[in-house]
């Protein structure tokens, strides 16, 4: 007994000096997880091209449509530009949870934002957010044209290019959670 307690007294100062990952929560280790998941979606949201958007309608249903996305910003913020007399912008002025998906451009993968919309009618905004190619959309630009803003609450991510896949058993794919403004 007098030796076990020995050894104990021994031991534990030795175990407290020595670092044990088991017993703590790798915070490094999670954030090279947030930025590896990050990094991928946005190569595959940039590759994608298009993405769809998907609103909620009246009756609750799921609306989806083709969009032209500006590229993602720092936090993943994602702009269109729309029509202001089309249905998605009503569907969002009544219900501003929406989604964004994005199918890798070689299918291995793809992107789905959670978040929510804001119908912005800035002209300063407007100017900023125009592409040439849009002209024979919005004749009359500054009365045709607005803005749509998604504030990501939370996104998944599957990129077998990347090695991110989702959990074995649920198929519940990787995910990142945003600070909503």
């Amino acid at each position: 007994m007098k030796l076990l307690k020995k050894s104990i007294y021994l031991i534990l100062p030795i175990l407290l000096l020595i670092p044990n990952k088991g017993f703590c929560q790798n915070t490094e280790s999670k954030d090279l997880s947030n930025n590896k998941l990050k990094n991928a979606a946005r190569e595959i949201m940039t590759s994608a091209g298009t993405c769809a958007l998907i609103t909620i309608d009246k009756e609750g249903l799921p609306r989806v449509r083709v969009m032209d996305p500006f590229l993602p910003e720092s936090d993943f913020t994602v702009w269109f530009g729309t029509n202001p007399k089309s249905r998605k912008v009503d569907q969002i002025k009544k219900n501003p949870k929406v989604t964004l998906y994005y199918l890798d451009s070689d299918g291995s993968g793809y992107v789905m934002i959670h978040g929510v919309a804001q119908i912005v009618d800035d002209q300063k905004e407007k100017e900023k957010r125009w592409k040439v190619e849009w002209e024979a959309f919005y004749p009359n630009k500054p009365k045709d044209y607005l803005l749509i803003k998604v504030f990501p609450k939370w996104m998944e991510v599957i990129s077998y290019t990347h090695g991110i896949v989702g959990n074995p058993t649920t198929w519940e794919p990787p995910s990142v959670l945003f600070n909503l403004k």
